[in-house]
């Protein structure tokens, strides 16, 4: 089965940075769409950054300017650069694979992983 592995999760000041990770492995066919997404205490997950294979972006509005998503399509990852972190940004942050076997498309995610900015 596939498996999504994020890494680079840590704690920071505010206005630092940090740089996500995730992996896909296990039985592969093809990677539509990657992105990542997150998740604060009483709040929805939301999505951060979306990614096309072809290399085609989608900011969410507040974290535009600050945030670069990008991936590797042969060793199908995803990383994710924050820069100019706010306290606003900590939440538990996932990443998504969106999967093709040919016919039909799998949505999968990763267990997450902590990102906390300090004030």
């Amino acid at each position: 089965q596939v498996q999504l592995v994020e890494s680079g999760g840590g704690l920071v000041q505010a206005g630092g940075s940090l740089r996500l990770s995730c992996t896909a492995s296990g039985s592969i066919y093809f990677i539509s769409g990657m992105g990542w997404y997150r998740q604060a205490p009483g709040k929805q997950r939301e999505l951060v950054a979306t990614i096309t294979r072809d290399g085609s972006t989608n900011y969410a509005d507040s974290v535009e300017g600050r945030f670069t998503i990008s991936r590797d399509n042969v060793k199908n990852t995803v990383t994710l650069q924050m820069n100019s972190l706010k306290p606003e940004d900590t939440a538990v942050y996932y990443c998504y694979a969106n999967l093709y076997y040919g016919t039909s498309n799998v949505p999968r995610w990763g267990q997450g992983t902590q990102v906390t900015v300090s004030s």
